[in-house]
């Protein structure tokens, strides 16, 4: 499961972590003929690589599903009003971390630092001098002082050092779709349910070797320059309601580099999705399934879009417990 790790950087920028903040040019503009052949021959194989709003529907149960992006962007007032309704009449709003699972979160880290920090070494007595320098700058650069850098999890810090600085504020607000949803949910007397644990994804990379996230970081700080390019990328293709294209377009950027051959950047993402996306999604079938049950309504079930897509996603697996899906308007 290593060779995940470097794909990390490339799927934190091109999944729905995104901010109307930075600038930058969509790199599927930039796509070569073969390229963009390649992308759609990609897609084609996918099933349900579009759309951020769909219709679950079995016996009488009916389950909406939406992708999220979890930063701000003005652009979401819009799907926010049209789904108000949809969130006014629900049982219940299904979400990845709700606001009391972040307190948990919160609680646990100053309990259980480990889940951040590292307790046995700090990163200058893990890597080449030279290395930490370049690291040390990276992260003065994103605001993190070196003292504090030298204490994260190597995980940890390459995803934020994958987040250009320009989207540092918008991550300060806290108040990405998701958030939105849930707002509107809590005025409305709609429960709130974790699809997972608060710790789900923290326990995903804590198990990696120390000396193989410290690799990663090395792919954080190559995948750098072109940052603001692929929240662009990003940002337009979740308003494009694509998220298969975020997906792929992560294996096109892997194969421009002299790092991976196309081989090898195909074994990368399916890792990849099986450990950031495929091994969460079949944890929250049954979560679903059994509010979905237990609501006696419909429900709204709502999570990064990067999980919706895929043999692997969520409308699929829903697709393979006998459900219709039909897209909705977002």
């Amino acid at each position: 499961m290593r060779k995940f790790l470097f794909a990390l950087p490339v799927w934190l920028m091109l999944s729905p972590f995104a901010s109307a903040q930075c600038a930058g040019h969509d790199l599927r503009e930039t796509l070569t003929s073969a390229e963009r052949d390649r992308l759609d021959a990609l897609l084609a194989e996918m099933p349900y690589p579009a759309g951020n709003h769909w219709r679950a529907e079995k016996d009488g149960e009916v389950i909406h599903l939406v992708g999220t992006m979890h930063l701000s962007d003005p652009r979401l007032e819009a799907p926010l009003e049209r789904l108000r309704p949809v969130v006014r009449d629900a049982g219940a709003l299904l979400l990845e971390m709700p606001r009391a699972q972040e307190k948990q979160l919160q609680a646990a880290v100053t309990t259980q630092p480990d889940l951040l920090f590292l307790s046995d070494a700090t990163l200058p007595e893990l890597m080449d001098e030279e290395d930490w320098q370049a690291l040390s700058k990276a992260a003065k650069a994103h605001g993190i002082p070196p003292f504090m850098a030298a204490k994260f999890r190597p995980w940890y810090l390459s995803m934020m050092l994958s987040m250009p600085a320009c989207a540092q504020e918008a991550l300060q607000e806290q108040n990405g779709f998701d958030k939105q949803l849930e707002t509107v949910a809590e005025n409305m007397g709609v429960p709130t349910v974790a699809l997972e644990p608060y710790d789900a994804a923290f326990a995903i990379f804590n198990a990696e070797p120390v000396e193989d996230q410290i690799e990663m970081m090395t792919a954080s700080l190559a995948a750098e320059k072109q940052g603001e390019d692929s929240f662009a990328t990003t940002i337009a293709a979740y308003f494009d309601e694509e998220a298969g294209e975020m997906w792929h377009m992560a294996q096109i950027l892997l194969e421009r580099q002299d790092t991976f051959t196309a081989e090898e950047a195909a074994e990368v993402m399916e890792e990849s999705g099986e450990a950031l996306l495929a091994q969460r999604n079949r944890a929250w079938i049954p979560v679903i399934l059994k509010t979905a049950d237990k609501a006696g309504k419909p429900i709204v079930a709502a999570f990064g879009a990067a999980h919706l897509p895929g043999e692997e996603g969520v409308l699929n697996l829903l697709a393979e417990e006998g459900f219709t899906l039909t897209r909705e308007p977002f």
